[in-house]
């Protein structure tokens, strides 16, 4: 680990880097990042603005692209995520993973907050922003049943969260999203609003279909990048593995993100810009909703004293939702014209430039933490993107 920067540094407010350099210490933070980690708001805001001109303009584009599919996984999406989540998962020292699964506070306040407060709050945004709109209001609720297990790994990355954690923490999301989702779809759109004289409907959702999209979005990831890590350094060392292999593989993390948002952006661009009212209509619950469960889940883990880095992850992993999944179930039950799908597109596309701007107000934060020596969830005091093993 470097020392601090000098007392005449910016503030460090600078995101993770992406590439895995490791610039000199007493260089200003913007100096050890790349250019493409620098300016990496431009370039989101570049891919989010370059998929709803090519799906607007480009006829067929967005028809093109959903027919590339698989047993109705699109192979253009799940190519990005997969490019994306790798490099980071590469990163986790596999190691260290006791650490965090004896961490009960961690691991508890994670349960609460995906599996308790998320459904119920984004239920209660649903009716309270929605209630002349049903399908959107379904629609909605769906998200917040479907909890992160891909794009999450980014953003923790980014705002310097604690990686091996969020490995652990997405991979328990992952069996309860498998165990639990039809059974909370069900209680949320059927028996909950039956108890309060509310509107009831239903959904299908196949234990196997979440089962594919886990295996898929996180486990040939987390299977590529433990065994990279292993191999790596067994061949040729954890010297070589960290200060070569990572930061050649490490970039590609952005190209991943980058390109997914282009194509989750092209498949509705005409959707998105022919409706635009609805679209608002729609990101106004969760916005939010990405902000209290991301103010809630880093306010109880700084209250915890679960140090900056695993406060970090703790709210990432509570405020992001997959969105795949959401998308596939609301798809296979009311169509993929339907206001439940296009709720559910409409999820990434606001959760991208949120939780982007939630990266900035954690490390924003992170300053407010004080170290605790030996502590694997004390905060970084180095430049981002210098985190060593």
């Amino acid at each position: 680990m470097t020392n601090p920067p000098s007392p005449s540094a910016p503030p460090e407010t600078t995101p993770g880097s992406m590439s895995g350099s490791t610039p000199a210490p007493h260089d200003p933070v913007a100096a050890k990042l790349s250019t493409l980690d620098r300016f990496l708001p431009v370039w989101i805001g570049l891919a989010m603005l370059a998929g709803l001109l090519l799906g607007r303009l480009v006829p067929g584009l967005g028809d093109g692209l959903a027919r590339v599919e698989v047993d109705g996984v699109s192979l253009p999406i799940a190519l990005g995520l997969l490019v994306m989540m790798y490099p980071v998962l590469a990163k986790v020292r596999y190691d260290r993973l006791d650490s965090v699964t004896g961490d009960k506070r961690l691991l508890l306040s994670s349960l609460f907050l995906n599996w308790v407060l998320g459904p119920a709050l984004m239920f209660a945004l649903a009716w309270i922003f929605l209630p002349d709109l049903p399908a959107y209001r379904t629609g909605l609720i769906i998200v917040g049943l479907a909890r992160c297990i891909a794009m999450v790994i980014i953003w923790n990355d980014l705002a310097c969260g604690d990686r091996e954690a969020a490995a652990v923490l997405v991979a328990i999301n992952s069996v309860f999203q498998v165990v639990a989702f039809a059974g909370l779809g069900w209680f949320y759109l059927s028996v909950l609003p039956g108890w309060l004289g509310l509107e009831q409907t239903g959904i299908d959702a196949s234990t196997w279909d979440i089962a594919r999209s886990v295996l898929i979005f996180l486990g040939i990831p987390l299977l590529a990048g433990f065994l990279s890590r292993r191999i790596g350094e067994r061949a040729r060392g954890r010297d070589w593995y960290e200060t070569k292999f990572i930061p050649r593989v490490a970039p590609w993390a952005l190209y991943g993100l980058l390109f997914t948002i282009v194509i989750l952006f092209a498949l509705q661009g005409e959707a998105i810009t022919s409706q635009p009212l609805d679209v608002v209509r729609i990101a106004l619950p969760l916005l939010v909703y990405f902000a209290l469960m991301w103010g809630g889940g880093f306010g109880l883990g700084a209250g915890l004293g679960l140090g900056y880095e695993r406060t970090a992850t703790l709210a990432f992993t509570a405020a992001g939702n997959n969105f795949e999944l959401a998308i596939a179930v609301a798809i296979a039950t009311f169509g993929a014209a339907s206001g439940q799908a296009l709720a559910g597109v409409v999820g990434p596309l606001i959760e991208v430039p949120a939780l982007v701007a939630l990266v900035y107000v954690s490390l924003a934060l992170r300053k407010r933490f004080t170290a605790r020596p030996g502590s694997p969830g004390a905060p970084l005091t180095q430049a981002a993107g210098s985190r060593h093993a």
